[in-house]
């Protein structure tokens, strides 16, 4: 059964090492959503560095999620002093499982503030696309099809929520895909 892979990619106002107390508030609310998240029904994984250190996400061992990669509009600092980005890489269940993870409970509060931390890029902040069972995404593939539905739009390879395809490649909407309840685990 296909899995979805889930991209997010957000560049932050100020560094990851800015003892601000905005930055302070973006890390405490981020491990509480990561904790929730984690324990949402369809949630497979997500990748994590093996010191789980902040702001070592270049220099990080990320394993079979591979090597840490940023779009190529990225042009903010890439040290631990000078990095301010967010990126997450995940595996789900399904497509429902993903979004009611995102749009619900504390991940709904953050994404309502985003802009308090987050510049606004004029780019997408997500892609999604779907993998064989077993399948770890990597970093550089996240990157990629981030920088390609940038460039050309959803398509069945790399799409957002509100633009989504199935697994067969045929378009279709959150709306249509059956409540999480009814999704097969």
């Amino acid at each position: 059964m296909p899995h979805l892979a889930l991209y997010t990619f957000g560049v932050l106002k100020s560094p990851l090492a800015d003892p601000a107390p905005r930055t302070r508030e973006f890390y405490d609310i981020g491990e509480a959503v990561y904790r929730k998240i984690s324990q949402h029904p369809g949630y497979l994984a997500r990748a994590e560095t093996a010191g789980g250190d902040r702001g070592m996400l270049f220099e990080a061992d990320w394993g079979a999620w591979g090597e840490f990669a940023v779009p190529a509009w990225y042009g903010k600092g890439r040290t631990v002093e000078t990095t301010a980005l967010a990126a997450t890489l995940s595996l789900w269940t399904g497509l429902r499982p993903a979004f009611d993870a995102v749009h619900t409970g504390l991940h709904r509060a953050a994404l309502n503030r985003r802009y308090d931390w987050f510049e606004r890029t004029g780019r997408p902040n997500h892609v999604c696309w779907w993998l064989s069972d077993g399948v770890i995404p990597t970093w550089q593939d996240g990157v990629s099809r981030l920088e390609d539905l940038h460039d050309h739009g959803s398509a069945p390879h790399a799409f957002t929520f509100h633009h989504s395809f199935a697994p067969d490649g045929t378009p279709t909407r959150i709306k249509d895909i059956a409540p999480k309840s009814d999704q097969v685990r």
